[in-house]
């Protein structure tokens, strides 16, 4: 389930981004779910990740860090990626980035993160296809990869580009599980990745 908390000022005004940003952060980790800031308010995933979810990142992380050089991670956790000036406030699940870039204070620069993987939520999958999908290109993040263990499908995303609605992705590679698939510079395989026991719904947005 998604709660939005709508943002009438949206840009204009970062203090009502910054109470918002507050609040959040006042209720993680005491509140169930998953709390996250977009252009239209605050993302709620009510519903805490389960085994596939948790265990796909870990799949990837591990998969990701056997090709890449030491001063790079697959990493996973907090903090957030921020960008006040827009007005958002996300968490990947797992953030492709360097380690001199995550020495900072706060949350990390999204400029600086070279490539965010969601696995989609059985919950809440309009967040990671629909929301996110417009989130990350608006915060200059080059790579945008989705994992739905509800269809054992996903896509890669890059190319960011203008259009009327502001910067999205131009380009989208689909892959179903058992296929290689290349994220920023490295290519994966993504057999034996966990499924949700249920399957899913729905498909991927197009």
């Amino acid at each position: 389930m998604n709660t939005v908390v709508p943002d009438n000022a949206r840009h204009g005004s970062s203090h009502v981004y910054r109470a918002m940003r507050d609040l959040v952060r006042a209720m993680d980790g005491t509140v169930p779910g998953k709390f996250e800031i977009t252009e239209n308010g605050v993302a709620h995933d009510v519903t805490a990740p389960i085994g596939p979810h948790e265990l796909t990142a870990v799949h990837l992380r591990r998969r990701l860090e056997k090709l890449m050089p030491d001063e790079i991670v697959a990493h996973t956790g907090e903090p957030d990626v921020e960008d006040e000036s827009r007005g958002i406030m996300r968490r990947p699940d797992v953030m492709v980035i360097a380690l001199e870039d995550m020495d900072v204070p706060g949350s990390f620069d999204p400029r600086t993160v070279i490539a965010a993987i969601e696995i989609v939520s059985r919950s809440n999958p309009e967040n990671d296809w629909i929301g996110k999908m417009r989130d990350y290109p608006l915060l200059g993040i080059p790579v945008y990869a989705v994992f739905d263990p509800r269809t054992g499908t996903g896509a890669v995303l890059t190319g960011i580009h203008p259009t009327p609605d502001g910067p999205r992705y131009a380009t989208r590679k689909d892959f179903v599980y058992g296929e290689e698939v290349t994220i920023g510079d490295w290519t994966i395989l993504t057999e034996g990745l966990p499924r949700y026991q249920d399957g899913g719904a729905q498909g991927p947005a197009s």
